[in-house]
């Protein structure tokens, strides 16, 4: 049974929800004929979003925030102009503090958060499909100096906030974006090859107090929109992007002897639990050299 752990109140909790879209898309014959639908003609696939950014899809709100149980006090206050407005609504930062020491490594996103032990042969277990690093960048980037470092898989769900932050203060070495297929990232498609279906851009970031970093966001179906500020200089907790409407997952890749990640990740990821982390949240530590 799919669990997660609730850092704040020390609890694992049950996540086997699966969306009945979801299930008719890939448990059904019909389904699967609309959803390769989706995946072979990326233009067919926005036409989910024309709705959603629409004046009269903000009817969907108000269902939305009760089903997920959303707290909006969390959020500015503001009139959305659509249910795409909505989903991309803007946090009150009081509500997501962050720590002043630089040796404080955090959580680029609110998400569910999976690590991995980077070795020669790792195959990132995602949703129940195996990929090599090589595969997740498509070979465009060396990977080779990350051996026994870190990945950390960041899922971002429908209740989470969907903007993220970096990690630390730095600036950007390079930016690809690789051109996939959208598809969903939620665990019901454990069928298919899900980040090599998936329109991904990954940064390679220079950071004061963690080195080299690859920071990757990944979209998903219908619309799977990456909204990114492309800055070269930056600091720690400040906006890079967000996602619109659309499951999203955030991949961050770290070189070996950087960060010391919290014990109770890492006791959850060896037991493949996602552990809840929170946007600006403390996660680990600088290993000081």
């Amino acid at each position: 049974m799919p669990v997660l752990y609730d850092r704040k109140s020390k609890e694992y909790i049950d996540d086997n929800k699966k969306s009945k879209v979801l299930q008719f898309l890939y448990k059904t014959p019909v389904g699967r004929g609309v959803l390769k639908i989706f995946v072979i003609n990326p233009v067919t696939s926005k036409i989910g979003g024309v709705f959603i950014n629409t004046k009269i899809s903000r009817v969907k709100i108000k269902g939305f925030i009760k089903k997920n149980s959303i707290n909006m006090k969390e959020y500015e206050i503001k009139k959305y102009k659509s249910f795409n407005d909505f989903f991309t609504r803007k946090i009150d930062l009081s509500n997501r503090p962050m720590s002043s020491n630089e040796e404080d490594f955090i959580s680029p996103a609110d998400s569910k958060l999976l690590v991995y032990k980077i070795t020669k042969d790792l195959r990132l277990n995602i949703k129940k499909s195996n990929y090599s690093l090589d595969e997740l960048v498509k070979k465009h980037y060396d990977l080779s100096d990350y051996k026994n470092g870190y990945a950390l898989v960041f899922r971002l769900s429908v209740d989470d906030y969907h903007h993220y932050c970096y990690i630390d203060d730095g600036k950007t070495l390079e930016v690809n974006e690789i051109k996939g297929k959208l598809h969903t990232v939620q665990s019901i498609s454990e069928d298919y090859k899900i980040y090599s279906e998936n329109h991904r851009i990954y940064s390679v970031l220079d950071t004061k107090n963690f080195g080299e970093m690859v920071y990757m966001e990944v979209g998903a179906i219908m619309v799977g929109k990456i909204v990114n500020r492309e800055l070269i200089n930056f600091t720690k907790g400040e906006e890079k992007g967000y996602f619109k409407m659309g499951g999203s997952t955030i991949v961050v890749l770290i070189k070996d002897n950087k960060v010391q990640l919290d014990q109770d990740i890492l006791d959850n990821s060896s037991k493949g639990i996602e552990t809840i982390v929170k946007y600006r949240e403390t996660i680990g530590k600088r290993i000081s050299n």
